[in-house]
């Protein structure tokens, strides 16, 4: 022992207790000490519980409200996702949905810590469940992408519906009715088609375009060769907007139907006038001579209007020969439009025919007492063709027929074609008129003659007229003189217009008899008459012996 050191006697010391004997109350709060032991499998375990969104980590440390907002959750994405729709679910509710799951997994875990797993579940039991478990919304993914695509397939099947449905709708219309649907079918079997060729409707496209060309075709199918022009036409566009892969054969069919349209249309039609583009572009044969040149209806284009040709030349000596000449036109006009100038050279037989044709239709309408339309085309007739041999007598016939505009009886039978022989007698007109006068005058010769007026004279009076006109020695009056083979005649005199628009024209008729010379006046009177403004004599009686 040491200087300083002291030495204390005595027991120990020992804790201080209070006097009933019991442990004093700690000097401050105790210190948080470490989790329990396997606290980072039970994390594990109850995350991966919770991850399944069925809150099953919730329901194993019976946290009950939570795990029933776990069952809100995963129920709001049930209702919101099913049934399963073509476009998916909203990429808004899958992130949701996500980071709920991803919040009750690390809320889960964190509490899992210092929180014992309930029941007999071990944390390890729990864990391996868990992950056996993540397979439910993995399965559920799937199932969901599976009804998904059955979703698109039916919506895609409807679609292909729709497309049958137009081609049905449109089958019961013309053509032009039905185009719309025609068309809006077409974009939609294009569509699945090339878009969605794996698809079960993308596979049935093929038989559906098949369909579809048969239910465009159909009025060829029905041999009905005009209506089959427009859709066939149609048909041949299609390719331009479908892959020729898709189409296949069927791209190219069209040409040999639409070939054999457009020639048995346009044979069936051609002359009748039911097509007024006919004359410019040739018609459905002129159409088919562009398009489809070295088919072989083209190459019989030729041969089928020469026929047609033949037929209505034919036909301009039968007993229409108006019609006859009017188809024959039609059909001249037609075939000089053609792009084949083998065949537009045609045309020239058509010409032929047609001025045969004018000259029948002429003397076939006088025929008719149709003298108006006679005179008309009978002029036309003399006008067109200057060389043509008949020429003359179409004047004689149209002047006949003027004629008997105004007196029917001039109208009784044609004038004849050669002029008749034998001696002449001559008839002098005179014209004391002031206006001039064109005589027209059909028997057995037919003609006419003009008058110029007469400028010293005047008119007379309805009373005066006969005693008076041409019976003035000091006037010079205009004349015509006509030699006239025997027989009865016609007249017409004609004052014309202008200053002698007023005055009517007159005809009368005549007998010229043989060994007889004849005089006429023709004058005007400012009165009304029996012939209103003009009093013309008819030919007088014989004067003197020739």
């Amino acid at each position: 022992m040491t200087a300083g050191d002291h030495q204390q006697f005595g027991p120990e010391p020992g804790p201080w207790r209070v006097p009933d004997g019991s442990p004093p109350p700690p000097a401050g709060p105790p210190a948080v000490g470490p989790p329990p032991p396997g606290a980072a499998l039970r994390s594990a375990a109850v995350a991966l519980l919770n991850l399944t969104g069925l809150g099953l980590g919730y329901v194993l440390m019976r946290r009950w409200p939570r795990a029933a907002l776990c069952w809100v959750a995963t129920g709001g994405l049930l209702l919101a996702v099913l049934p399963a729709e073509p476009d998916g679910v909203p990429a808004g509710i899958v992130i949701s949905y996500l980071l709920v799951l991803v919040l009750a997994a690390a809320d889960g875990a964190w509490t899992a810590r210092r929180t014992a797993v309930g029941g007999s579940w071990r944390p390890l039991v729990a864990a391996v469940l868990g992950l056996l478990l993540l397979g439910v919304p993995a399965g559920g993914v799937a199932v969901y992408a599976s009804e998904r695509d059955e979703a698109v397939e039916q919506m895609l099947l409807d679609r292909l519906e729709k497309g049958d449905r137009a081609v049905a709708a449109a089958a019961k219309q013309s053509f032009a009715g039905g185009k719309a649907e025609y068309r809006s079918a077409l974009d939609i079997y294009r569509e699945l088609g090339e878009d969605h060729a794996g698809s079960r409707a993308g596979k049935l496209v093929p038989s559906r375009l098949k369909a579809y060309y048969e239910a465009v075709s159909a009025p060829y199918e029905a041999k009905d060769h005009c209506a089959a022009v427009e859709p066939l036409t149609y048909l041949r566009t299609v390719p331009d907007s479908v892959d020729a892969k898709l189409l296949g054969s069927l791209a190219g069919w069209p040409d040999e139907p639409l070939a054999e349209s457009l020639y048995g249309c346009g044979v069936s039609t051609i002359g009748d006038g039911s097509d007024v583009s006919d004359a410019s572009d040739g018609g459905d044969l002129g159409e088919l001579l562009r398009t489809l040149p070295d088919s072989a209806p083209a190459k019989q284009v030729g041969a089928a209007v020469t026929g047609k040709m033949d037929e209505q030349v034919e036909a301009v000596r039968g007993g229409e020969p108006c019609a006859a000449t009017e188809v024959l036109r039609r059909i001249g006009a037609t075939v000089a439009a053609m792009p084949d100038r083998t065949v537009s050279a045609l045309s020239v037989k058509a010409d032929r025919g047609v001025q045969d044709g004018v000259y029948a239709c002429g003397v076939d309408e006088f025929k008719d007492k149709k003298f108006t339309e006679a005179r008309e085309t009978l002029t036309g007739f003399a006008d067109t063709y200057r060389k043509d041999g008949r020429r003359q007598h179409a004047r004689d016939i149209s002047i006949a027929a003027e004629i008997a505009e105004e007196r029917p009886s001039a109208g009784k039978r044609l004038p004849p074609r050669k002029k008749p022989g034998g001696s002449r007698m001559e008839l002098v007109i005179s014209n004391d008129a002031p206006t001039a006068v064109e005589i027209l005058y059909t028997g057995p010769v037919s003609g006419s003659v003009e008058l110029k007026g007469c400028g010293s004279c005047k008119r007379y009076s309805a009373s005066e007229g006969p005693d008076l006109a041409c019976r003035s020695g000091g006037k010079k009056y205009p004349k015509a003189t006509l030699r006239l083979p025997a027989g009865d005649y016609h007249f017409l005199y004609k004052h014309g217009t202008g200053a002698a628009a007023d005055v009517d024209s007159y005809a009368s008729g005549s007998k010229v008899q043989p060994g007889y010379t004849y005089t006429s006046c023709t004058y005007v009177t400012t009165e009304l008459d029996s012939y209103p403004g003009l009093d013309l004599p008819s030919i007088p009686d014989a004067t003197d012996p020739a």
